[in-house]
């Protein structure tokens, strides 16, 4: 664990300053913003996967007491832009994926929105439609580059060739399924026009209201400072809420279309299946080359995995293979398969979760073949500095992670073979996988602070989901300012405040944070220890430096169970063991930690969004089909981290904690049912249909 300071703030165990407003329901999110006589919307989705509107009959909604409107292809405005597929709502009569919007109702309650919505009659033309998924499609192509600016494919050395000369090798298919970023809060907008002062006001369920201001500024043809959007409090997000999709514009029209009262469009949970994002299925071709003493010659992961038609999202799946371990022959690839589905987007650590899981599994089954524990099979293959750059790494404490995750986890003496631990009627497996996350600093943010009585104001225009950032940013303006804690007050969620980048990329606290710092730093140099009631001054975060490679690092252990008769699975335990530098608040970030690690254990274990490719349609879309882990599936989960200081990554020496957590758990799940009954699962989740051939085939069964 990291030393604490007891003079400084940084490092204390501080509770959230959100946390009662949120337990008492006091906080107000975005379909709660203070607004007075509030109309709602209500949209209308296709149910066809492809196709063209050909009718449209709105009488028998219109007719309904209390709607003010019913907005269609050929009553809504025209948008000043529409480069943006996913945001040109009501543009046209093209159907691209079935729940698409094609006409939205308001009226002056929620309930007749939704009675009004359902009596919208709509004919199509129907259109073949393809939104199928296989690596063996003849229409794959190489994206110009993958989310958000890596090369598409990476090549060194002569893989092939390693390959065939080879002492072991393993080559396998792995895949991860389609999955939904599902936060507890819905996508939810209330939107108000002031047609006289031509001015938009949102508040928007959104991880950055900057960024948000600037797309729909951008789509409604307005200077972005006619638009304001507010978001102080999130109920998560996942990335989802990172860019706004189309929920947010639908809002803004709908408020236009009745200008001067305000309207709150809040997605119901099956709508966020086709309207808010999703993570792409991914089909990965792993192929690793070692001497028999497990050094690896060679590592490629080739990526298949899919885009809608209408808007390309590129996921970096194959980019972590780029740096995570010496080889000196090296692949990645991705392809794309545009279908006709809903747009792709940002999901938890994207890219980097589902591309840790078949480099990392591919792991478990190299050490299976060489003999090898896998976590010495990981510490044989750590480069001195970035594979993929060259670069040396800032800070690189993936082995301590390893060993240190190691003892506590109780893995000395582990039998490596899998099937011989047995509790009563459960076989008991251990399994282990790394993580890792890039560091990112995003340097358009600015923080001001000022004096106002005896208190320190910090503002900057930055998103809290539930990961701490009222609380960890009072604690480093509170250290920057040498001040207690207690005399400093954050303004956040407000594009009123100094610009902010997104809440995504593990970046928030890294980047605004440094913004803080510098803001106090000049508020200092300007006004001294006694400054003046209202002394102002503001700073912005410097570029980072390029001559180093950064990035976060951890070890995932599992502890996995699989009933002998039925197949069950359950994890009893997790455990992982982070390198992220400098930890601001235990906390918060412990809760980051394991949030990470139950998603990741959801992933393994239960998520998986089933597309019907005959209707185009995700079948299971709610919580009662999607399923996720719950308090049941888990009984004890431990996040720790190492003592670690990083002065090259910024000012704070922080790295991004919210989304290495789930990076790695999967495959740490997987490897511990491996070990646990022989059962070599490649394709996620973990299911009873893939564990059952392996108990079948137990002596004495």
């Amino acid at each position: 664990m990291t030393s604490v300071d007891e003079s400084a703030a940084i490092g204390r165990d501080l509770p959230r300053r959100d946390g009662a407003a949120k337990v008492r329901g006091t906080a107000a999110y975005a379909a709660e913003a203070p607004v007075a006589d509030a109309a709602h919307a209500h949209p209308v989705q296709a149910d066809v996967a492809r196709g063209r509107i050909t009718g449209l009959d709105t009488a028998a909604a219109e007719a309904l007491d209390g709607v003010l409107a019913v907005l269609t292809p050929d009553r809504a405005e025209r948008l000043a832009d529409t480069g943006n597929r996913e945001l040109a709502a009501l543009q046209d009569r093209e159907v691209a994926f079935r729940g698409q919007v094609v006409a939205l109702v308001v009226a002056d309650s929620s309930e007749t929105a939704r009675h009004a919505a359902a009596l919208v009659r709509v004919e199509y033309e129907r259109q073949e439609h393809d939104s199928e998924l296989r690596a063996d499609r003849d229409d794959l192509y190489a994206p110009e580059k993958v989310n958000p600016d890596f090369p598409t494919d990476t090549v060194e050395g002569d893989v092939a060739a390693a390959v065939a000369a080879a002492e072991v090798t393993v080559e396998r298919t792995y895949t991860t399924a389609m999955y939904h970023n599902n936060p507890m809060e819905p996508h939810a907008t209330t939107a108000r026009w002031d047609q006289a002062e031509g001015f938009l006001t949102l508040w928007d369920s959104t991880q950055g209201v900057h960024p948000a201001r600037t797309a729909l500024a951008a789509v409604f043809g307005l200077d972005e400072a006619k638009v304001r959007v507010i978001c102080p409090y999130v109920g998560g997000g996942f990335g989802s809420k990172g860019e706004p999709h189309v929920n947010t514009v639908l809002a803004a029209m709908a408020a236009r279309a009745v200008p001067g009262r305000p309207v709150r469009l809040v997605l119901t949970r099956q709508q966020m299946f086709a309207l808010a994002g999703y993570r792409t299925p991914t089909i990965q071709r792993c192929v690793l080359a070692a001497d028999r003493d497990g050094r690896l010659t060679a590592l490629a992961v080739d990526v298949v995995e899919q885009t809608s038609r209408i808007k390309e999202f590129a996921e970096q799946t194959g980019v972590p293979a780029r740096m995570m371990y010496a080889a000196a022959n090296r692949r990645t690839t991705h392809r794309l398969a545009a279908l006709d589905v809903p747009v792709p987007s940002w999901m938890r650590a994207p890219g980097v979760c589902p591309g840790m899981f078949g480099p990392e599994v591919a792991l478990d089954e190299l050490a299976e073949r060489l003999g090898l524990d896998p976590i010495e099979l990981r510490i044989r293959n750590e480069p001195g500095t970035d594979p993929d750059t060259g670069k040396p790494f800032s800070s690189r404490n993936l082995v301590g992670c390893l060993r240190e995750g190691a003892a506590r986890f109780g893995w000395a003496g582990r039998d490596p073979r899998p099937g011989v631990r047995r509790s009563g009627d459960w076989l008991v497996g251990t399994g282990v996988a790394a993580s890792t996350y890039p560091v990112h600093l995003m340097p358009e943010s600015t923080a001001t602070i000022r004096r106002e009585g005896d208190r320190y104001v910090a503002e900057i225009g930055a998103a809290d989901l539930g990961t701490g950032t009222w609380t960890t940013l009072a604690q480093i303006a509170a250290d920057a300012l040498d001040v207690p804690v207690e005399r400093v007050e954050v303004r956040i969620g407000d594009t009123a405040y100094p610009m902010a980048t997104v809440a995504g990329g593990s970046s928030g606290t890294a980047t605004w944070g440094s913004a803080v710092v510098e803001a106090a730093r000049a508020f200092r140099a300007r006004y001294g220890a006694e400054p003046p009631e209202r002394a102002e001054a503001s700073g912005s975060v410097r570029p980072g430096s390029d001559r180093w490679a950064m990035h976060a690092f951890g070890a995932q252990f599992a502890e996995a169970r699989v009933h002998l008769d039925t197949g069950e699975v359950r994890v009893p335990r997790l455990l992982g063991v982070f390198a992220a530098g400098r930890i601001v608040n235990p906390r918060t970030a412990r809760s980051q930690f394991v949030g990470g690690m139950t998603m990741g254990l959801s992933m393994a274990l239960h998520e998986n969004s089933v597309l019907d490719p005959r209707t185009g349609h995700v079948v299971n879309h709610d919580l009662a089909g999607y399923h996720i882990a719950a308090h049941a599936d888990v009984a004890e989960v431990e996040a720790h981290w190492l003592d670690e200081h990083d002065p090259h990554v910024n000012v704070l020496g922080t790295k991004g904690i919210g989304e290495i957590g789930i990076v790695g758990t999967a495959a740490a799940v997987s490897n511990a049912v491996w070990h646990a009954c022989g059962a070599r699962v490649r394709d996620l989740p973990v299911t009873l249909d893939k564990v059952l051939p392996a108990l079948e085939e137990r002596p004495g069964r």
